[in-house]
């Protein structure tokens, strides 16, 4: 099993419960890790015998453009996403942070974490 890791990817998104975030938006954090066989790409060198990650950017970047009112809900969307295009894919963890979130207090983010597995 080898383990392919997007970390610290930067959106802008309008992800939130309250009307102001749907308008105004926020910044967000998405770190995606991948679990998956590469023995065949290792020994080919070939990337249609490897998980392609650029692509698993784009499904990310894709689900992080549609707004949602729960980080859980653009969590999962993401993993199915991953899921639905990428063959190769055994496993994968992905968690979303809100930066700044309005709780009314000085906060860094607040963040979910969801797996999925074939």
């Amino acid at each position: 099993m080898n383990i392919i890791e997007l970390e610290n990817m930067e959106f802008r998104g309008y992800h939130g419960c309250y009307r102001e975030e749907q308008v105004v938006g926020n910044q967000f954090m998405v770190n995606l890790r991948l679990e998956t066989s590469s023995m065949v790409a290792s020994e080919t060198d070939q990337i249609h015998d490897a998980l392609n990650y650029q692509q698993a950017y784009n499904l990310v970047k894709k689900q992080m453009a549609t707004p949602s009112h729960l980080l859980e809900h653009v969590g999962k969307r993401i993993l199915d996403a991953l899921f639905a295009e990428l063959d190769l894919l055994e496993r994968a963890t992905v968690k979303v942070s809100k930066l700044n979130p309005p709780m009314g207090g000085k906060m860094d983010r607040v963040s979910i974490t969801l797996t999925q597995q074939r």
